[in-house]
């Protein structure tokens, strides 16, 4: 077999067999097919696409080139949840516990943040003690005694997916979605769960610009996740503005606290429990989403889902008092409030420039070797819709830097003010079965 016949084989826009796949991915891995030929087949399958069988078999091969993680001796369906991106999107601070306070057990590796904020991992740390370096064997017992745990992924997950990445970025072939979605895939199927609920992000502040795209995308992960014997489903929200009010480390946190009380603010609540309640019915807890979202409801307000938190931080070595106490998490030194100019209502807050302006306070990374601030970053004080008068404080920065005149110009280039009434954004917009 040779690299260049495959390359000729899908630029005439011809399907790959299993074996073939598995001769690239493997052969690219191991070093053996250089550089130049995987780019060639790159932007061949950037313009000519995939078939959700070659896409399958595509992942797979992605999966087999590491370590694969077994979770079998965990009691019950392990349903894991993977979000494309955005800002302020703190859900799975709010879904790990919630879920798992109704006996479904989620066993998660997350990543730390590079961009706007810190990831998961990141934030959890935001807890005092809390670490995150466990091994399989405790990660097990930890979700079997909690209903949930949430470690580092392991560096020898799909070291092919590591490698074809780092050649997209430097081809132009990142922009391909059967790239991106083994690329997704591989990772949550390699990491042991045996369902995945997807949340794709579209609008401004996303990977996704376009409703056409976002379908695109959660229709392949599906299929994916059907062709390898994964029940999969997708839900498409909202990411035209950022999630939430908060934007940084601690203060999402605490919102994530605000929210397990079922005092969060309302988008961020309705897509936990849009995406909690599909967690819950691909678990079999539950036969419709809608019963589903009953028990995590109740589960808010009886104090379960919270409850559940402490004992994941507590078994993890953190100080789950700051659950209890969340004003005495990590705070910046100083606070400043950027105001409204004129009367009318919000009409536009574009996601990425508050997520530029969170970084430049420190919250995120510019570089994988960067250290972010856990303490620093925004609260949102007017969403898109909300009226607002002159002098009205829209967003209140946080920071550890008394002068942040570069923040606050980030943050007013971000919002737009309508004279006329504006409707807010609809947050979900369509959900993808398999």
């Amino acid at each position: 077999m040779r690299m260049i016949d495959l390359i000729e084989k899908k630029r005439d826009q011809k399907a790959l067999t299993e074996e073939e796949i598995r001769f690239l991915v493997q052969g690219y891995t191991r070093g053996e097919i250089p550089d130049y030929q995987m780019a060639s087949f790159l932007m061949a399958v950037y313009f000519q696409g995939m078939t959700p069988e070659e896409t399958a078999h595509f992942t797979m091969e992605i999966v087999r080139s590491g370590e694969q993680i077994d979770l079998s001796s965990i009691e019950g369906i392990k349903v894991d949840k993977h979000s494309t991106g955005g800002v302020g999107d703190t859900t799975t601070l709010v879904l790990a516990p919630l879920v798992g306070s109704v006996g479904v057990p989620v066993a998660k590796m997350s990543g730390r943040g590079l961009g706007h904020t810190g990831g998961t991992i990141d934030k959890l740390e935001s807890f005092p003690g809390f670490h995150v370096e466990v091994d399989n064997e405790e990660f097990i017992r930890l979700v079997n005694q909690n209903k949930v745990a949430v470690i580092g992924q392991s560096g020898k997950l799909t070291p092919a997916d590591k490698k074809l990445y780092a050649l997209r970025d430097v081809t132009g072939t990142v922009n391909s979605i059967p790239l991106i979605a083994s690329s997704i895939m591989s990772k949550k199927i390699a990491s042991g769960s045996d369902a995945i609920v997807l949340d794709v992000k579209v609008g401004a502040g996303a990977f996704m610009k376009s409703m056409e795209d976002a379908r695109k995308l959660a229709r392949t992960m599906v299929e994916i996740g059907d062709n390898v014997g994964r029940k999969t489903m997708a839900v498409i929200s909202d990411m035209s503005q950022p999630l939430g009010f908060a934007v940084g480390n601690a203060l999402e946190v605490k919102e994530a606290i605000d929210t397990l009380k079922g005092k969060g603010p309302k988008d961020l609540e309705e897509l936990c429990l849009t995406l909690g309640s599909h967690m819950v019915c691909l678990a079999g807890k539950a036969q419709t989403p809608e019963e589903a979202g009953s028990m995590l409801k109740e589960a808010m307000n009886n104090g379960k889902a919270l409850e559940t938190m402490k004992q994941f931080i507590r078994a993890q070595g953190g100080d789950d008092r700051y659950v209890d106490h969340p004003e005495q998490l990590l705070t910046a030194k100083y606070t400043m409030e950027v105001k409204a100019k004129e009367d009318g209502y919000i009409s536009e807050i574009t996601a990425n420039e508050i997520g530029t302006a969170a970084m430049m306070l420190g919250a995120g990374r510019a570089t994988k070797e960067s250290e972010i601030d856990l303490a620093v970053g925004l609260v949102l004080n007017k969403k898109i819709g909300d009226s607002v008068r002159n002098g009205e404080t829209l967003v209140t920065i946080y920071s550890n830097r008394s002068s942040v005149t570069d923040v606050i110009e980030k943050v007013e280039q971000a919002y737009a003010i309508s004279k006329q009434p504006v409707q807010p954004p609809v947050l979900i917009h369509d959900i993808v079965q398999g």
